[in-house]
Formats: C-alpha cells, sequence, structure tokens
C-alpha cells in the first residue's frame, strides 16, 4: 500500500511540475529535461508513468474537468447558480492552482497539431449541458433556450475571456471579464426571479468553493457515520 501511494504521489508531482513548464514555455518548447529538473524525478520514473511528452501533456490537459468541483457538490444552490459558479470558481482556481493552467494554455495555444485538445471543450460542453437541462426541469431556465447549444456558447465565450485575459493581464482580470460576461449572458438564460438571486459579485469563486468543501466535509461525515452504525 505504501509503495502504490508513493506511486501516486510521484505521478502527480510529475503531472504538476509539467503544467507549470508547459504553461511558462508551451508544449513545443518545453522539454522533458525541464520536467525532470522541476519535479526532482528520474527519468525513469517518468516514464514509469508516462511513455512520451505528448502523453505527459494530454495527462495534463485530461486534469482540467477535476480541478473545479461537479456541480453536484454546490447541492444546496439552483441550477443556474451552479452555471455561474463553475465559471466563477474556474477563475479562482486558475490564481492558484498550477496544473490548471498548464492544461488551459495546452488547450488554447496553437501550436503542435499531434495533441488531441477536444477534451476539456467537450467535457465542459457536457457539464454545461446537463445543468440546463437540469435548470429547464426546474423551472429556472426560459423557455426558448437550448441547453446543447448555450453551452457550447459559454464554453467558446469562456475560451474567448480566458485567452484575452491571458494576452492582456496574465490572467489578473479573469474574474471581472467573467462576471461581465455572465451579466450579459444570464439575462438571455434564466428566468427572472432566479435571475435576480443569482450571485455574480466579486469573490463569489472563493464562497462557492467553500461552499463545495462543506457539502462535501458533510458527505464524508455522513458516510463515516453509516460506517459505524452498520
Amino acid at each position: 500500500m505504501a509503495k502504490q501511494d508513493r506511486a501516486i504521489r510521484t505521478r502527480q508531482s510529475i503531472l504538476e511540475a509539467a503544467a507549470v513548464v508547459f504553461d511558462e514555455r508551451g508544449y513545443d518548447a518545453a522539454t522533458i529535461t525541464e520536467i525532470l529538473a522541476r519535479a526532482e524525478v528520474t527519468k525513469g520514473a517518468l516514464y514509469f508513468h508516462f511513455a512520451s511528452k505528448e502523453e505527459l501533456a494530454l495527462a495534463v490537459i485530461d486534469a482540467q474537468m477535476s480541478t473545479v468541483p461537479d456541480p453536484s457538490d454546490l447541492a444546496g444552490t439552483c441550477k443556474m447558480q451552479q452555471l455561474v459558479d463553475m465559471g466563477m470558481i474556474f477563475a479562482c482556481r486558475m490564481v492558484e492552482d498550477p496544473l490548471l493552467r498548464g492544461s488551459v494554455r495546452l488547450t488554447l495555444e496553437h501550436g503542435s497539431s499531434n495533441l488531441n485538445r477536444a477534451s476539456p471543450f467537450n467535457g465542459w460542453t457536457e457539464v454545461h449541458t446537463r445543468v440546463l437541462v437540469e435548470g429547464k426541469e426546474r423551472g429556472e431556465v426560459l423557455p426558448h433556450v437550448v441547453p446543447g447549444d448555450t453551452a457550447e456558447l459559454i464554453v467558446g465565450a469562456y475560451a474567448g475571456i480566458n485567452t484575452m485575459s491571458q494576452a492582456v493581464t496574465n490572467r489578473a482580470d479573469l474574474e471581472r471579464r467573467a462576471i461581465v460576461l455572465y451579466e450579459h449572458l444570464m439575462p438571455s438564460v434564466a428566468v427572472p426571479s432566479v435571475l435576480a438571486r443569482l450571485d455574480m459579485s466579486p469573490g463569489r469563486g472563493p464562497r462557492a468553493l467553500a461552499l463545495a468543501e462543506a457539502e462535501r466535509s458533510a458527505g464524508r461525515a455522513e458516510d463515516g457515520q453509516l460506517i459505524a452504525a452498520g
């Protein structure tokens, strides 16, 4: 078990180190030597987990979806608040999470054509579509809204503000740009009674993260009680 835990930690260290290098250098310019130095592991350890730089980059890209809580972890909020919270949490995590920054750099950059950069776009679109469908079933969404089309619009628009924020302010204003996006978008999506209750104010990302952690902690405590009772 200890050996397995050590392998998991080593893999995560390599992923995080690679993400930092990819974020700083881009895929084409990044080298395995730089990643090894950053991770402080041997070449054998890296190739035990990842067969190539491409495989490592794809793992960094695929890690993007796990950096933001699933909307189901925000069970105490309405579906349209969950929709907004995904983007607000994303902006918050971009400041503090090097794995997310590296994943986003690889996803959005125009470099090597060998990388399949579609998975985060498809993943975020599926999650947004699901939340919009559930919101529509609950009467939170305006009748004309087509969940799949709206989800693609949100994901594409967010990628645009992400790219612009990176180019103009090195992501320093991503939260502000996300707020502006949702302030313009949500009146065309949410019914007025729900729209009036949405929190799109500065600092919503950290508040939503705290809410998600509280939900997870409550779930873990409940599971522990069930195990003890059993």
